[in-house]
């Protein structure tokens, strides 16, 4: 079993070491990751679930938490990679030109995302993106309904921040860029507007 100390290491420190660390562990086996704050259990999480492994956590008496995560064949070594779509939006339209046009365009977009066969593994927002994650969005049942399907809500932390609503963050859960840097070069196939 394979520990790592990422106690007062900052984001995305404690995930960028445990998927190293993954990367060399036979199938079946654990990685533990000592961490110190409950933001770095999230993300040591929220990649675990996009990787489909298992992961569980616990309190330790010290108030660190060890996050257990367990090894599994990757994607690419079973053949599955080519069937995992990914989906980044990087504004709250789509296309150039008019945004009022945009905004329906994109609208129409995710609804007929929730119409596929087999919808998206992830959906990434950054940038003005992430404005369609947001209190107000008119795609939010949409969102909810990918969600409920089993598609992956990211929105960046940074791109909440800087548009002043993370607080107001209603679909998915917050990530950071490595995190969607890497779902971007994990994907058999990548939509990105």
């Amino acid at each position: 079993m394979n520990t790592i100390n990422a106690l007062g290491k900052p984001c995305p420190i404690p995930v960028i070491e445990a998927k190293k660390a993954l990367r060399k562990t036979p199938d079946g086996e654990q990685v533990n990751i000592l961490v110190d704050n409950d933001i770095s259990r999230q993300n040591l999480e929220k990649m675990a679930q996009a990787l489909g492994l298992p992961c569980s956590h616990e309190k330790q008496p010290d108030s660190s938490i060890l996050v257990t995560i367990t090894a599994k064949t990757s994607a690419s070594e079973t053949g599955e990679t080519g069937s995992v779509l990914v989906v980044a939006l990087g504004q709250n339209t789509m296309g150039q030109g008019n945004d009022d046009l945009g905004g329906i365009l994109v609208k129409a977009f995710i609804y007929s995302l929730t119409e596929l066969d087999k919808p998206p593994a992830a959906m990434l927002f950054f940038n003005s993106g992430v404005k369609l994650a947001v209190e107000g969005s008119n795609v939010i049942a949409d969102l909810k309904t990918l969600e409920a399907k089993g598609t992956v809500i990211s929105s960046c932390g940074t791109c909440l921040d800087f548009y002043n609503v993370k607080d107001k963050l209603a679909v998915g859960n917050v990530t950071n860029m490595y995190a969607i840097a890497s779902a971007m070069a994990d994907a058999g196939k990548l939509i990105n507007l």
